[in-house]
């Protein structure tokens, strides 16, 4: 399966795929609604994509690839901290609302619709990412930074992450980094804050 493909005009295609595909979701979307969307005629849109589940893969594999760059990119620039760490990889994520919000959306609530080949080809982009925020949550339940199993932990933060793009206005007073900050300060209290809630007890 040839996902990959960096041409200009089929990255085009695949953005306005993603915006209908929120708009509508991917089982009542039709190839004439995408042809339509795009401007092309229906029989134009397979020179670019073998058929809509193509279209589903090109565009789930933009928004995962999209987050897994920024979440590395996030960890390099970062200090060496677990606190540090695990604050760069929720306003990576929280970026990506802002960087391909529709991409990210459909990778999210559309994986289900894959075919399987498409979803093996897939999978290692996932759970690449996925391995990311474990080895960073790891790092932080060894530091006492926060407590509990890390299945639990990963699921719940990455959970309650995924859940913003339900919610979350990346125009409105709160930037990723605002947010970013105030999740990890629910989960992982620092440790400043946290001799001060001693003292009062």
């Amino acid at each position: 399966m040839n996902v990959v493909n960096e041409s200009p005009r089929r990255k085009e295609l695949t953005r306005l795929a993603a915006q209908l595909f929120v708009q509508e979701g991917f089982d009542r979307t039709t190839v004439r609604m995408l042809a339509q969307e795009m401007g092309i005629k229906s029989g134009s849109l397979f020179h670019h994509f073998r058929d809509k589940q193509e279209i589903l893969a090109a565009v789930i594999e933009e928004g995962t690839q999209n987050a897994l760059t920024l979440a590395r990119h996030a960890l390099e620039q970062c200090g060496g901290s677990a606190e540090d760490r695990l604050h760069a990889m929720a306003r990576a994520h929280l970026e990506t609302l802002l960087t391909d919000r529709n991409a990210h959306v459909v990778a999210l609530y559309e994986w289900r619709r894959l075919d399987s080949e498409a979803r093996a080809h897939l999978s290692h982009l996932r759970d690449a990412y996925e391995a990311l925020w474990e080895a960073v949550i790891d790092e932080a339940l060894d530091d006492g930074l926060i407590r509990g199993d890390r299945f639990l932990v990963s699921r719940f933060v990455m959970g309650a992450l995924n859940w913003t793009v339900r919610w979350y206005d990346p125009e409105g007073p709160r930037k990723p980094e605002d947010l970013a900050h105030e999740l990890i300060a629910m989960i992982a209290p620092s440790t400043q804050a946290a001799q001060a809630v001693s003292t009062k007890v």
